[in-house]
């Protein structure tokens, strides 16, 4: 007899089901584990055999072979722990074949048969649902897994817990799905002094979904509006709180198996290597690109960055996902994000002031803004200048608006821009992932607006990339003030956030 247990194999988020084969046959004792397992795989047979000696049963005096089919298909992770000693006691006859059968089973074993959490839960429960299957995973990850749908879970504490309920001596509880808390530590704007013009453009930022660039010395608060910028952002749709989960929970990156309704807010170290930024690794892991999917991905001293780092992020931007390929495979993680990135106009970071600005000045603020490539450049919508201002002065001032004044705005021009993208069901809902088909139709500017941003693309030889993201800055500053025209003032402020590639403000356009 042979004994069959369903589980996963996980490429990227996607998963594919594995049958894990158990058969005990005559012959020297020995537990072969086969079918291109790794090593946490061909490991699991110590701890399914310290699992089951902890149940108070022994294996049997045999040889024991597990085949994980498809053979060719690589088998990575501890998750296989489960459905291999599930396997063995279906072998040994101590539970039936149709308990199982229609179930996938994932979990690592403890030696003393706990069933320890494992990543992956909830895109497994996602695979079972659509073999119309149920999913027996730890207890730890059942609330992960409960937010497929209407999926059969069996979210056992231990091995002894699961076989209780199979012979009908217990009773295991269907789990719930649960929302993570928000945090509580977050930014807000009423913190930021002055920076009035940094401000708005945040806030058009966060209505639109746009990438933008803080230029300025150091102290004029570039980090501290960056990481205000989450308390401002609606909260994430039903299908967006899916998508984001599952790539936190192929990353390990759920605790308690809580999804966040909150949109992520990644902010990698400027040593971050290209495989932490862009996802790869011996696993082919999720990248903080990815892991920033729907939400903010914050560069801080954006020119310290590797630029093989910096040049990886060109084609996530512009696509919304990234491929990272591998001699056996290529996995594709969505990569939709809003880049918001901080830089210091030079070296020293005090260029234009004559007291505290190097000699090197002006020599050594082209070679440090020129570790930024022209086309990475082109892809962020606003560049905004920070100027330093007074530390006195700032003191003075009134605290400023608060964060939640300025959501209420941001949230009434997301929903505008639901309303008139409801035809397109994959697109992201912000002006920043609107189609050039799409902006034509709903971003065309008045007679005015189009003579100037014409005039504009030809004194200034704007590329068609820059064209098109001027127009949809353009259509978020028009949402923020309700208007349902891009008018030329729109326009004109759209253009006071572009660059020249030799970094000069564009200027005012007649």
């Amino acid at each position: 007899m042979v004994a069959q247990v369903k589980t996963v194999a996980f490429q990227g988020i996607h998963v594919t089901e594995v049958e894990v084969q158990v058969q005990v046959s005559p012959g020297l004792p020995a537990f072969a584990v086969v079918g291109l397992p790794d090593k946490a795989v061909a490991e699991s047979r110590e701890r399914v055999r310290s699992a089951i000696h902890a149940l108070g049963l022994a294996l049997p005096s045999k040889r024991i072979t597990v085949n994980l089919a498809p053979a060719d298909l690589a088998k990575e992770g501890s998750h296989f722990d489960l459905p291999i000693a599930l396997g063995v006691l279906v072998a040994m006859g101590v539970v039936p074949q149709d308990a199982v059968s229609h179930y996938y089973a994932m979990g690592e074993l403890a030696l003393d048969g706990r069933i320890l959490p494992v990543s992956g839960a909830l895109p497994a429960a996602m695979g079972a649902s659509a073999d119309e299957c149920g999913l027996i995973c730890p207890a730890a990850s059942g609330s992960e897994a409960s937010w497929a749908g209407e999926v059969d879970i069996l979210a056992a504490p231990s091995l002894t817990a699961l076989l209780n309920h199979f012979r009908g001596l217990q009773v295991l509880s269907p789990p719930s799905p649960m929302i993570a808390e928000a945090p509580q530590t977050q930014a807000d704007l009423s913190d930021v002094r002055g920076q009035h013009m940094a401000r708005r453009a945040l806030e058009i930022a966060a209505a639109g979904g746009h990438n933008m660039l803080m230029i300025g010395p150091p102290g004029t608060g570039k980090s501290l509006l960056a990481s205000c910028l989450p308390g401002i952002l609606p909260p994430l749709t039903s299908r967006e709180i899916l998508e984001v989960s599952t790539i936190y929970s192929v990353a390990g990156e759920i605790t308690d198996g809580k999804l966040s309704s909150s949109r992520p807010y990644r902010s990698p170290h400027h040593s971050t290597s290209m495989a932490a930024m862009v996802g790869g690794g011996q696993r082919a892991k999720p990248g903080e690109i990815s892991l920033a999917h729907h939400g903010v991905l914050f560069l801080d001293e954006l020119p310290e960055f590797s630029r093989t780092v910096l040049e990886s992020l060109r084609q996530p931007l512009e696509t919304g996902r990234v491929t990272v390929a591998r001699a056996n495979a290529h996995i594709t993680y969505p990569s939709h994000v809003q880049l918001i990135a901080a830089m210091n106009p030079c070296k020293c970071g005090y260029l234009g002031d004559p007291a505290l600005a190097c000699t090197k000045a002006p020599r050594c603020a082209a070679d440090y803004q020129g570790r930024i490539s022209g086309p990475l450049l082109d892809r962020i919508d606003m560049h905004i200048d920070m100027p330093m201002i007074d530390t006195m002065d700032m003191l003075s001032k009134e605290p400023g608006e608060p964060s939640a004044a300025v959501a209420t705005r941001v949230a009434k021009a997301r929903e505008l821009q639901a309303e008139r993208y409801h035809a397109e069901p994959l697109l992201s809902l912000t002006n920043a992932a609107a189609s050039g088909t799409l902006l034509e139709q709903h971003a065309a500017p008045q007679a005015a607006g189009k003579h100037m941003l014409e005039d504009a693309t030809r004194r200034f030889k704007l590329s068609m990339r820059a064209y098109t993201r001027i127009l949809r800055v353009s259509r978020t500053i028009a949402d923020l003030e309700g208007s349902g025209t891009v008018k030329e003032a729109h326009i004109a402020e759209a253009l006071s956030f572009r660059q020249l590639h030799q970094g000069k403000k564009l200027e005012a356009v007649g």
